[in-house]
């Protein structure tokens, strides 16, 4: 877990930036792992810069050294259908990538697509060693280790894996467990409420807390909120981050088994695609009016929890959506929780008390505290008077794909 005085920001512009090699008073393999941990830190930070940008491909970041060891191109996967974060760096490297090293966030990739094999241009440029971070779970593009070593390169594996899972990890469960990553955000009190007695709740957090998530949503394919808070709050759901219009906004969701959503709500508004998910029984004449203003998907029900949310997802996947961010309320906070579907949790907490009022987690399946959905904390950072937590479920021993709450 880290502790950090601001969030970092990204600029999302591709940098190239040649400099010198990094230092040590180490020597040998002692050396060279420093030089390697340096160098894969910087291909992390790198491949930050193409969040909310690259969906449905991951997160990618790439830096190149000449035979002496200088930094001689950096780049990163900007957007799907661009040119992958190798090829990016290596035209910045030019001839100076031969006989050098390439250390990239995710394996090089081994099959044509969009764009041509990534295994095949740090080939082709001549470089001698490559230092990945995660292997491709993905079948139809791994193989590009397997590859390089064939021809030659050597290749290592595994260089700052955990560091480099968290910052692709939408991509890599979408890929794992076949399902969209869900981040469950939420904003409360010291006490855990995330409204008062008499249901207000505008603002308990700090102006600095709410444009981090619009920074969440930017990131995030889909964005999902219950009929609950469309009807209490009535939020437009859209993506407003302080540097600008993001790149595009993510798709507004509303899980509304009844098909309440009414006509004048803000998310239906046309600012961004909205998708309405209903029972697959709800009144004809009630899903018709929302059919006008937004896409409408019927969906079978689990219950007593509402909709089949696993099914959601499915749909949610059909349409390349790979990150989520739930905005519901605690109905449906618990619902997700309660099947497994949360991967991460983001909770804003502000330095207040209310001793009352809504509670921001409902009903999730605990009757015990043995049966308790334990996380662990990633990050805690403040954001203005208010503070950050992120937490993840944690994995099942053994199994670092499957949750403990799964």
């Amino acid at each position: 877990m880290t502790v950090r005085a601001a969030a970092a920001s990204g600029a999302r512009a591709v940098v190239i930036s040649p400099g010198a090699a990094v230092a040590g008073k180490a020597t040998g393999d002692e050396e060279t792992r420093v030089t390697d941990l340096a160098h894969m830190r910087r291909a992390i930070e790198l491949a930050a810069r193409g969040r909310g940008t690259t969906s449905p491909n991951p997160v990618v970041g790439c830096v190149v050294l000449d035979a002496s060891g200088r930094v001689a191109g950096e780049g990163f996967h900007a957007h799907a259908g661009g040119p992958h974060a190798e090829v990016v760096a290596l035209r910045a490297a030019g001839e100076r990538a031969r006989g050098g090293t390439a250390y990239v966030t995710l394996e090089p990739c081994d099959h044509t697509g969009r764009t041509g094999p990534c295994s095949a241009a740090l080939l082709a440029a001549g470089v001698a060693r490559v230092v990945v971070a995660v292997r491709d779970p993905n079948p139809q593009a791994a193989g590009g280790a397997e590859r390089l070593r064939r021809h030659g390169v050597t290749v290592e594996t595994g260089v700052l894996a955990a560091e480099a899972e968290r910052g692709n990890a939408e991509w890599l469960t979408s890929v794992r467990l076949g399902r969209p990553h869900v981040t469950w955000k939420y904003a409360a009190t010291l006490d855990g409420r995330s409204a008062a007695a008499d249901g207000t709740s505008q603002w308990i957090t700090s102006p600095e807390a709410r444009a981090d998530v619009h920074r969440l949503r930017a990131e995030a394919d889909a964005v999902v909120a219950g009929i609950g808070t469309v009807l209490a709050d009535d939020p437009l759901l859209t993506a407003r981050p302080a540097g600008g219009p993001p790149a595009r906004q993510p798709l507004r969701v509303v899980v509304d088994s009844a098909a309440r959503t009414p006509a004048g709500a803000r998310v239906l508004d046309g600012g961004a695609p909205t998708l309405v998910a209903v029972a697959a029984e709800a009144d004809p004449v009630a899903v018709k009016a929302i059919a006008g203003r937004a896409e409408v998907v019927r969906l079978p029900r689990r219950e007593p929890y509402g909709l089949d949310l696993a099914e959601l997802l499915a749909e949610l996947r059909r349409r390349e959506v790979v990150g989520v961010l739930l905005e519901g309320g605690p109905t449906l906070a618990g619902s997700f929780l309660r099947e497994g579907l949360v991967d991460r949790v983001v909770g804003y907490l502000a330095p207040a008390l209310l001793g009352a009022g809504a509670a921001a987690l409902g009903p999730a399946g605990v009757a015990t505290i043995a049966g308790t959905h334990r996380l662990e904390f990633e990050d805690v950072t403040p954001t203005g008077p208010d503070l950050r937590l992120t937490a993840r479920p944690i994995p099942l021993r053994g199994d670092a794909d499957v949750h403990r709450n799964r």
